[in-house]
Formats: C-alpha cells, sequence, structure tokens
C-alpha cells in the first residue's frame, strides 16, 4: 500500500533513503531546537547583516538598498524575538511549528540578503560596498550551513538564496572575472552540501542513539522493578513506589499498607508442582490488579506474599478494602481441570498512626500478618502497638538454633547437579535441614533469616561448611561441593580463615569447593568482601552466582570478580512466563559463558522437556526435582556409587 503521508522539507530535499528513515517525533522535535541554540550568534549575525547593510546603502546613497536595508533590519529582528520567545513555549508535539516558523524567518532574511549583495554588484558602487556585501552574503551563506546542519533543507536552502541572486548578476555582467567568481559559487553549492549532510547525519544519528539507550534504560528499569511472574511490582518496584507515595502525600493525608501471605500456598506447590503455582500467584496477582484503582501500588514482595499501599480516609475504608481482597483471593480458581480455593492473611498498617515513614510501616504491617497467622490465618488483622508475637518468635527461634547446633538436631543434606551431556553427578550442593523433637520439620526460611539477624549464621555457617566438607571428602575426586553463603557470614571476621580450616579438618581439596554466593553481596564495595573472595580464590576455592536473573544481573559482577560457574534463576526454567524471551535469555548467558569458559547451571528442573530446552540452550549443568530431591550424606553417597557401577558396567559389557 502506498504511504499517503505528505513529505516533510527535509524529506523531499535528501534521497529516499534518508527521507524514508523513521525518527521518532521526539527525535525531529532535538533537531529542530538545534536550529534555536544560541540565539545570542544569531543576534550578532542579524546586528552585523543590519549595520553593514545600512553602511551600504549610506555609502552609495542608492534609496533602494536603504529600502532593502530597513527591510533586511526588520526580518532579522524578528528572528531573534522568535529565536528567544518560541522554543521556550513549544512542545514535544510542536516540531513542525517551530521548522516553520525559522523557515519562513531564515529563507526571507537569505533572500532579502542575497538580492542586497547582487544589487551591489549589478549597481557597480563605489569604495568597495560590493565588495563588503558580496563577502558578508557568502560569510552567511557558508556559516549558516554548519549552524542550521540539524536540518538540512533550511541550511542549503538559506545558502542557495543568498548565492544565487549573485551568480545570476555575474552572468548577466560578464566578463573573465565575473565568470570566474559565479563558478566559485556554483562550486560552493555542491561542496557545502556534502559538509552540512555529513554533519546532519552525524547529529541525527547521535540523538536516536541517544533516545534508543534511554527507552532502553527505561525498559531495564522497569524490568529490574517488576515481578516475572506476576507482572506487578517487585520488592525493589514496591519501595520506589513508596517513596513516591510518601512525597507525594499531603501532610494531612493517610494511607493504608496490607500485608497478604498466602495460607498453605506451600502445598500447592508439593502437589500440583511449582508451575501451577506459578501461574496461582499470577491470577491472584491479576485480580489484585484489577480490583484497586489504577493508582494504588500492588506488588509481589516475594514467594507467597503480597503488599498494597493506597491512599485512604479512615480504618473503616481499610475494612472494606481488606474485604475487597479476601473476596477477590477466595474466588475458585481453575486451572487446567482443578479447582483450587486459596485463602490469604492480611495484616494492615496505618500511616500516620502506625509508622511515619515506609520502613516503620512495612515492619508494622509485618507483625500484623504474623498476628493474624497466629490467630488461626485466613482473616485480617490491624497493626496493634502491643503486638510482640513476632519478635517473641524469633527470639524463640533464636535460643532453640543455638541449643540445635549443640544438640545435633541440625542435618545436611545435599541435592545433585547434573551434567546435561553425560547424566553424571558433577556436583552436590550442601543443603541445612532442621529437625525440631517438638515442632517438626522447620523450614529455613523460618530459621535462616533470624540467624542472620541473631550473629548465629556465622556460627551455623561455619557448621555447615564443615559437616559438608567431611561428607564430601569421601566421594571420587572429580565431584564437587557447593555451600550458601550468606552475606553476613562473608563479612564475619576470620570467615575464610574459618573456611580454609574447615576444609583442612576435613582433608578436601580447595578446589573441590564451590561457594555460592548473591548479587546483593556486590551491592555495596566492600573491602571485607573482596578481601574474603581473593583469600579464598588464591587457595583455589571456586565461586558460582546463584539466582542470576532476580536482581540486577549487573554483567560487572562477572567481569569484577572470578565466577567459575553461574546458576540461571528457576523463574527462567518453570512457570507461565518461559518462552521465547526466557530461552533467548538463557542462550545469551550461555554464549557469554561459554566464552569466558564458565559453566551455567540451571535451577528448577521438574520435567524432561525443561531438561531439553535448556540443554538446547546451552546449558552445562541441572539441577532439580527431575533428577533428585536433597538426600542425606548417605544416600548422596549411594547415588554416586550406582553411578560410578554404571558407568563400569558399561565399559566393560
Amino acid at each position: 500500500m502506498a504511504n499517503d503521508r505528505p513529505q516533510t522539507s527535509l524529506e523531499r530535499f535528501l534521497p529516499h533513503r534518508e527521507g524514508a528513515d523513521a525518527l521518532s517525533d521526539r527525535v525531529r522535535l532535538l533537531l529542530v531546537r538545534t536550529l534555536y541554540t544560541q540565539p545570542t550568534s544569531l543576534a550578532i549575525g542579524a546586528a552585523n547583516g543590519a549595520v553593514s547593510s545600512f553602511a551600504a546603502a549610506y555609502l552609495s546613497g542608492e534609496s533602494s538598498l536603504y529600502v532593502l536595508a530597513a527591510v533586511l533590519t526588520a526580518i532579522a529582528a524578528a528572528r531573534v524575538v522568535m529565536a528567544f520567545y518560541l522554543p521556550a513555549r513549544s512542545g514535544a508535539g510542536d516540531a513542525r511549528t517551530l521548522e516553520t516558523a525559522y523557515e519562513i524567518g531564515a529563507f526571507a532574511y537569505s533572500a532579502v540578503l542575497g538580492v542586497f549583495a547582487a544589487a551591489t554588484l549589478l549597481l557597480e558602487l563605489p569604495y568597495g560596498i560590493d565588495l563588503l556585501m558580496a563577502a558578508n552574503a557568502l560569510g552567511y551563506g557558508v556559516g549558516i550551513c554548519a549552524r542550521n546542519a540539524g536540518r538540512p533543507f533550511i541550511a542549503l536552502g538559506q545558502l542557495l538564496l543568498v548565492v544565487m541572486p549573485m551568480i545570476l548578476v555575474c552572468l548577466w555582467l560578464g566578463g573573465f572575472a565575473m565568470y570566474l567568481l559565479a563558478a566559485n559559487m556554483l562550486l560552493l553549492l555542491p561542496a557545502m552540501s556534502s559538509i552540512t549532510l555529513n554533519v546532519f547525519r552525524v547529529l541525527r544519528d547521535s540523538i536516536a542513539e541517544a533516545e534508543r539507550s534511554q527507552e532502553l534504560a527505561v525498559r531495564m528499569q522497569v524490568l529490574a522493578r517488576t515481578d516475572v511472574v506476576t507482572g506487578l511490582a517487585n520488592r525493589a518496584g514496591l519501595n520506589h513506589a513508596l517513596v513516591e507515595t510518601l512525597v507525594e502525600l499531603p501532610v494531612d493525608g493517610a494511607l493504608g499498607l496490607f500485608w497478604i501471605d498466602l495460607d498453605r500456598f506451600k502445598e500447592v506447590n508439593d502437589l500440583l508442582g511449582h508451575q501451577v503455582g506459578d501461574r496461582v500467584l499470577a491470577e491472584i496477582g491479576r485480580r489484585l490488579r484489577a480490583s484497586l484503582p489504577a493508582g494504588d501500588t500492588v506488588a509481589r514482595f516475594g514467594g507467597d506474599e503480597f503488599v498494597i499501599c493506597t491512599r485512604v480516609a479512615d480504618k473503616r475504608a481499610c475494612e472494606k478494602i481488606a474485604a475487597l481482597i479476601q473476596g477477590e483471593i477466595t474466588r475458585v480458581i481453575r486451572l487446567d481441570g482443578e479447582r483450587l480455593e486459596m485463602q490469604a492473611s492480611i495484616g494492615i498498617a496505618c500511616l500516620p498512626e502506625d509508622g511515619k515513614d515506609a520502613d516503620a510501616l512495612m515492619k508494622a504491617a509485618d507483625l500484623a500478618l504474623y498476628h493474624a497467622k497466629a490467630n488461626g490465618k485466613n482473616q485480617a488483622s490491624f497493626f496493634d502497638g502491643s503486638m510482640t508475637r513476632d519478635l517473641m518468635r524469633r527470639r524463640e527461634i533464636e535460643a532453640e538454633l543455638r541449643l540445635a547446633l549443640q544438640r545435633d538436631e541440625l542435618s545436611i543434606f545435599f541435592q545433585p547437579i547434573v551434567d546435561l551431556d553425560t547424566g553424571n553427578i558433577r556436583t552436590f550442593e550442601a543443603l541445612v535441614r532442621w529437625f525440631h523433637p517438638e515442632k517438626g520439620e522447620l523450614k529455613p526460611d523460618e530459621f535462616i533469616p533470624v540467624a542472620e539477624e541473631s550473629g548465629v549464621i556465622v556460627a551455623l555457617g561455619n557448621w555447615i561448611t564443615a559437616q559438608a566438607a567431611r561428607a564430601a571428602a569421601q566421594w571420587p575426586a572429580d565431584v564437587t561441593l557447593a555451600v550458601n553463603l550468606s552475606p553476613l557470614q562473608i563479612k564475619a571476621p576470620g570467615a575464610a580463615l574459618g573456611i580454609l580450616n574447615a576444609l583442612k579438618a576435613a582433608g578436601l581439596d580447595p578446589r573441590r569447593l564451590e561457594l555460592e554466593v548473591t548479587e546483593s553481596l556486590f551491592l555495596e564495595d566492600s573491602p571485607v568482601v573482596r578481601g574474603f573472595v581473593e583469600q579464598l580464590s588464591a587457595a583455589g576455592v571456586q565461586f558460582a552466582l546463584d539466582d542470576f536473573g532476580t536482581g540486577y544481573s549487573s554483567l560487572a559482577y562477572i567481569h569484577n570478580w572470578p565466577f567459575s560457574k553461574i546458576k540461571v534463576d528457576r523463574s527462567f526454567v518453570s512457570g507461565p512466563h518461559v518462552g521465547k524471551k526466557s530461552d533467548a535469555i538463557i542462550r545469551a548467558v550461555s554464549q557469554m559463558a561459554a566464552t569466558l569458559d564458565m559453566t551455567i547451571v540451571a535451577e528448577g528442573l521438574e520435567t524432561i522437556e525443561q531438561v531439553q530446552a535448556v540443554r538446547d540452550a546451552g546449558c552445562t549443568l541441572g539441577q532439580g526435582f527431575y533428577f533428585s530431591r536433597a538426600v542425606p550424606d548417605y544416600l548422596a553417597a549411594m547415588l554416586l556409587a550406582q553411578e560410578r557401577n554404571t558407568d563400569v558396567h558399561s565399559l566393560t559389557g
């Protein structure tokens, strides 16, 4: 289908390829605004033209030149006024208006100046008046090509209007000198056209590239603040939205913060798998977003928790919103023939009653949520100053965790990381388990945060490393051990020495230990962290970047730190958003890793289809329930023995 859009001035002037470039309106506006930059230079040129023209008229005594000088001065004054006035009052959609206004003034001034200079040549005036005006006109035409290169049609149009009257007069007067002058001015046109168009292309491409970079930065920022499963704001996005909301909130304004935790969501993951669990989270996120006004903040805080921040009139309004949230969550969810009924506990805090800033409000809502769950779940609870259950619970876990280390209530389990080409176990990741004599198994999510907050994580981390190293020392020499490290553990005094001592006591070669760390460790350039990494790297310990793709995923971390392995987060392997984009990301990371002689581990593999997909994308190792759950040390040893026996039989058979 033909394009019926009328051509712009630039498109009519330039070759088809140039005119067909699809520049955005903003790029066009920026190019047009280059015409209005440095209006003082325009004022100086206008003053020079006015003075020169009136001087020529005065010296010649020709009344016609006085008229032309007056017209030239009036046009120049009008252009200077427009140069100062129009850009300040024009928006992104006024590029055409700015360009048209500039064209009229520029072409009118150039035409009058060219006619004036031609008239001085034609009248054969004394005192070098013709030389004065010819030099003035040519200098203006050449200079304007550089100044207005952002719009070549205008720049070259002005040059043409300046020199053509003088060329015609030279040809009319005749004579060798005049013909030579006309030829020189004619040659000036292609020469200046080439220069102007080259400057324009560089300027246009620079502006367009800057626009693309800005758009990419905005998209990356949105991705960094967006949860990949639900499409809602993630924790970073929530923090950003809370700050903006508080800044815009009137002095007497009120906010309601709702912290939502899905009850028994773990059962969905355990019974139906994480893929179904992710779809449930996505559906609940969609319902929450659709049921609340567009200006409200709806975020997935992590796991099965959501946070909503909205302006409210009073506590009664909060109760209505909580009832709305409960209604949306408890509404039946149907997925692939499954009928799921979800429930949720909600903690509610209000600003300014329960906190004066975002941190205080979040802490209050968190305490209210624990209170709601402790009272039987599936209910909403407002924060009350007397709530201390959370604090007591954390203190209780802290005390029991210290005793658990002494009583050997903790155990180390090992989950294999498998070579996707051969199927052989290359690494075991050490995972801590706590089997409480009265409370049963406690999830790491319950006691690891408490251990980090209380400092017990240092002792716990050293114990995990020592126990895991003893077990790994019994494995074949080509099987390595992976241990997760907490940032707080790494920053503890003597952390590197403690790990090296544990390896020495177990008789495990440091080269067989892989320490898994997350990006959060490198957000601040800590000399303690750098010293830790350098000391262990020098001893041969390997480092792996865990959960790649869930944070900032900065390539600077890979460039600046000695990682030998990257673990791609499970969200790129399983979930509703897995597809061409996630596959392309895995492929890109895999290609980069291959170039850097690094290995890529895909986490969360649960099906053969996922295994094949990540292997085709370039991942070298895989980990997940498809291969094995985490098992005790004796079962890990059995898995290795069975594998080796199978290999021997295949060779001898």
